[in-house]
């Protein structure tokens, strides 16, 4: 069973940048696209950015374009560098796995194609 791990999470005044990072530990990512998502107090679920499994591709939600970079590395860890980061921001952000059998090479910021969930990391934007 793949278990997700978010960490990088904490408290960053507006205008900071933090760098989520997620995690498979012992299972390689290497079939999987990776997706991260946030949900904010008293809002629906919202995806963020994904990135493929080659980490060819890549998309962004508007609200995070030019802000966030999404990347992934040979050690199977998927990061989230957020610069620029407003009050708005402030969620809990998770990451999720979708395999490569349903998205292929492509990847895809949408909730309900995921096959796996991590159990998030907080971002708080507050001055």
């Amino acid at each position: 069973q793949l278990q997700l791990v978010e960490s990088g999470g904490g408290l960053v005044q507006p205008g900071g940048s933090l760098r989520l990072s997620c995690k498979a530990p012992g299972f390689p990512l290497d079939y999987y696209a990776i997706g991260w998502f946030r949900q904010a107090p008293g809002k629906e679920r919202e995806g963020v950015s994904c990135i493929s499994s080659s980490a060819y591709t890549t998309n962004y939600a508007d609200t995070v374009k030019g802000r966030f970079t999404i990347s992934r590395d040979s050690t199977h860890t998927v990061y989230l560098q957020m610069n620029s980061l407003k009050p708005e921001d402030t969620a809990v952000y998770y990451c999720a796995a979708e395999s490569v059998l349903r998205v292929g090479a492509s990847c895809r910021i949408d909730d309900n194609g995921m096959d796996y969930w991590g159990k998030g990391t907080l971002v708080t934007v507050s001055s």
